[in-house]
C-alpha cells in the first residue's frame, strides 16, 4: 500500500503554549489510524494543521505525495482530505439533504448531480428517513451521521473524524463503530481522534499517542496499550486490557 498521509515534524505554538511539537506519523492508504491522548494533548490542533485551519510553525503535511501546508481548508478538501468536527456544525435551519448537498457541491456544481451524490452519502450513513428533517431537530447520533455524510459527499480519499462518538450512549457508540467500519470498508483512509478506548480498539489498526503536544508512542493497538508511558500519561494505573 502507498502512503496516503505523511505528517513530518509538525509544530504549532500559541503564545507561550507549544500545542504541537515535532509530531510525525504516516497513514497508509486504506488504513484506519487513531490519534489518542489526554485532554490538551494536541490532537484537534493536529487535525486543524493537517486540514489547513491552522498553518504550522514548522513541518510538512503531504497527502498522496502533494504538500498541503499553505493551502486553505477548501483547497485541502478539494485534494481529497475531508473532516468532521468535535462539535457538530450543521446548518441548523437547513434540511439534512441541503446540508449534505453543500459538501457535494465541491465536485458537482449542477444541483441535480449534487443532490444525487448527497442522497448516496445520506443513504450510506443510514439517514434516508431524515433527509427532509432540519438539522437542528436531529438526535446527537444523527447529527454525527450528518457530519460524516457531509464529509463523504465531498468524495474524499482521506476522512478525518474528530471525536464522532463524543456524547453518545453505549448503544450509539456501537452504531458509530459500525459506521466507521463501513466507511473503512468503502476503501477510505481514516484518521480518527477518539477518547473511548473500546471504540479505538474496535476500529484502529494503528495508534499514535500524543501527550503535551508530543508523540509518546506509536504502533499496533495491543503494543501501544501495553506501553508503560501510555498507561502513565493517558490510561491510568488502573487500566486493564
Amino acid at each position: 500500500m502507498a502512503d496516503a498521509l505523511v505528517v513530518s515534524s509538525l509544530a504549532k505554538r500559541f503564545g507561550g503554549l507549544q500545542a504541537v511539537q515535532d509530531v510525525s506519523f504516516t497513514v497508509r492508504e486504506g488504513e484506519t489510524l487513531a490519534l489518542i491522548g489526554p485532554n490538551g494533548a494536541g490532537k484537534t490542533t493536529a487535525f486543524n494543521l493537517i486540514t489547513g485551519f491552522y498553518r504550522p510553525d514548522a513541518g510538512s503535511v503531504r497527502a498522496f505525495g502533494a504538500e498541503m501546508v499553505g493551502l486553505r481548508p477548501y483547497q485541502v478538501c478539494a485534494r481529497g482530505l475531508a473532516r468532521t468536527f468535535q462539535v457538530a456544525k450543521p446548518f441548523g435551519e437547513m434540511t439534512v439533504l441541503d446540508n449534505v448537498m453543500t459538501g457535494a457541491f465541491l465536485r458537482d456544481r449542477a444541483p441535480a448531480a449534487a443532490r444525487d451524490k448527497a442522497r448516496e452519502a445520506i443513504d450510506f450513513l443510514g439517514l434516508s428517513a431524515r433527509e427532509r428533517t432540519t438539522a437542528r431537530d436531529l438526535t446527537t447520533i444523527d447529527q454525527r451521521r450528518l457530519e460524516m455524510a457531509r464529509a463523504l459527499a465531498t468524495q474524499p480519499r482521506v476522512l478525518l473524524l474528530d471525536e464522532v462518538m463524543a456524547g453518545l450512549n453505549a448503544a450509539e457508540v456501537d452504531q458509530a463503530v459500525l459506521l466507521v467500519d463501513k466507511l473503512a470498508g468503502r476503501g477510505l483512509t481514516i484518521v480518527i481522534v477518539e477518547h473511548l478506548m473500546r471504540a479505538v480498539m474496535a476500529v484502529a489498526k494503528h495508534i499514535v499517542v500524543l501527550d503535551h503536544g508530543q508523540k509518546i508512542a506509536e504502533g499496533a493497538p495491543g503494543d501501544v496499550m501495553a506501553n508503560p508511558e501510555v498507561i502513565r500519561a493517558y490510561l491510568g494505573s488502573g487500566y486493564a486490557r
